[in-house]
């Protein structure tokens, strides 16, 4: 059977509604949502209709596209997954989402080359590979980073949405650091990824407007409020992390020029995967070689230096070679136990 995009639009839609518990969702909430993803997508602004939503329903219950939807119906009211781990793209992928899928590669292949698009390669690569995998039923052939365990992925989309839309959200958020979660109004402005970790930045509606990076592995709901969106007026986000390494920065804080040695056994990897795109070689000996890049100080930064163990040692500034003389005696002092709690760390 024959799906068009707007179906496979409306039902990805709905399984993403479906998917977050933390919400209830009745047929006219299901109806909005995908009447505001028809129009981002498609620009079709007609809206959709009940029994659009409510056949949509019923072709994701049934297996003609392969989906079995477990979609219950609970108080009478209120539509959800009766198994909260299921997911629509967590099935084989159907004809037609293959057809949809060789469209997109072949589109994008046609960037594949221009400067303004070098960010496509992997993702053209990805595709082929799912599609190549797909088709033949055999392993893939490129194996990319990825953590399954991820928590706050489902966040991605929702929060893309508003940032686009401009409209303010009402955000649940509890840090490492708090004993219980707050709740706050917030206007997102920019989607961020650092190691497989994603973080959103924006503005609080608090009192004094403070600029929040907020994990998404941390929140725990969002919902959408009245308040008039914030707009951006102040920072350049093009450029705003282009002197960081990492994700954690604060509006006016000025970059230095971070000096490092690293031993000549070491050294190659930093150079065909230098630390930021600032580094530069300063000078080299049969022992090592002393590079510099100009980056905020933050806790990435400290991460990134330590990792590398006795092989790298941080000659300046004053303030970080102290910092990383902190860490590194801390750490040792770690190591300073009793025996019986080295055999028995619960002692």
């Amino acid at each position: 059977m024959p799906v068009n995009r707007n179906a496979l639009i409306r039902y990805r839609t709905i399984d993403q509604c479906l998917q977050n518990r933390f919400k209830k969702w009745t047929l006219d909430d299901l109806i909005d949502a995908c009447s505001d993803a028809i129009y981002e997508y498609q620009g079709i602004d007609t809206g959709v209709s009940r029994r659009t939503v409510q056949a949509d329903m019923e072709m994701m219950r049934s297996n003609k596209l392969g989906y079995e939807a477990p979609i219950v119906v609970v108080d009478k009211k209120y539509y959800t997954y009766s198994d909260k781990n299921y997911s629509i793209t967590n099935s084989p992928l159907n004809q037609q989402d293959m057809q949809v899928l060789s469209e997109v590669s072949d589109l994008l292949k046609q960037f594949k080359g221009f400067s303004h698009f070098t960010d496509l390669n992997e993702m053209v690569s990805k595709l082929e590979d799912k599609i190549y995998t797909q088709k033949t039923q055999s392993a893939p052939v490129i194996d990319f980073e990825k953590n399954d365990n991820l928590k706050g992925l489902e966040w991605i989309e929702v929060i893309r949405k508003y940032i686009v839309a401009k409209k303010t959200m009402c955000v649940t958020y509890q840090s490492f650091k708090a004993r219980e979660a707050s709740t706050f109004c917030f206007s997102g402005y920019l989607l961020k990824e650092y190691r497989n970790r994603w973080f959103v930045l924006g503005i609080s509606h608090q009192r004094y407007k403070p600029l929040l990076n907020l994990a998404l592995d941390r929140i725990q709901t969002i919902t959408a409020h009245d308040d008039d969106y914030i707009e951006n007026t102040i920072i350049d986000f093009s450029t705003y992390y282009n002197d960081v390494i990492g994700v954690t920065k604060s509006p006016g804080q000025r970059d230095v020029e971070v000096v490092f040695w690293i031993d000549a056994k070491n050294a190659p990897y930093v150079i065909t995967k230098p630390l930021h795109h600032t580094q530069k070689l300063l000078s080299e000996n049969d022992k090592g070689k002393i590079f510099s890049i100009r980056v905020i100080m933050n806790f990435e930064l400290e991460r990134e230096l330590l990792g590398f163990g006795a092989k790298l040692r941080v000659l300046g500034p004053r303030i970080l070679v102290k910092q990383i003389k902190k860490q590194l005696y801390e750490t040792l002092e770690s190591y300073k136990v009793p025996e019986e709690k080295e055999i028995n760390p619960e002692s």
